[in-house]
């Protein structure tokens, strides 16, 4: 889908249960449609988007540039937001969007890189050849 004038509306709702907690919903509208909000309303944004299977609305209604899309809405809304709440969750939902970088050690016995494992049983890292070898 072609969104020519899409943003975020953003709604935080309180919940007054055990704890207090805020929450937020991000709608995707689309003001070239609507100016009022329930007629203009494209989707949910999600807080994660995962390549996969089992795609939710926004990424069948985006399609491949759904990544890109949502980086840009976010950051639009960004500029435009005043509540310093909203603010730290929409930063929070562009680090989400970022992808995890794996980390690389070097073996402390063959110096070669590799990701390490779960665990870590001595005070250097050693790699799954140098571990059958030597212990």
């Amino acid at each position: 889908m072609n969104c020519l004038d899409c943003r975020l509306r953003i709604t935080k709702s309180s919940s007054y249960g055990r704890c207090l907690q805020d929450t937020f919903r991000f709608a995707v509208v689309d003001y070239s449609k609507s100016e009022s909000y329930p007629s203009n309303f494209v989707c949910m944004l999600p807080k994660k988007i995962t390549k996969g299977k089992n795609l939710n609305a926004f990424e069948k209604t985006f399609g491949e540039d759904s990544l890109a899309k949502a980086s840009l809405l976010l950051k639009n809304s960004l500029k435009q937001e005043q509540d310093s709440n909203v603010k730290a969750e929409i930063n929070r939902r562009l680090d989400l969007l970022e992808p995890k970088v794996t980390n690389l050690v070097r073996c402390g016995s063959c110096g070669k890189m590799f990701k390490p494992m779960g665990l870590r049983r001595f005070k250097r890292h050693f790699c799954r050849e140098c571990l059958r070898s030597k212990y």
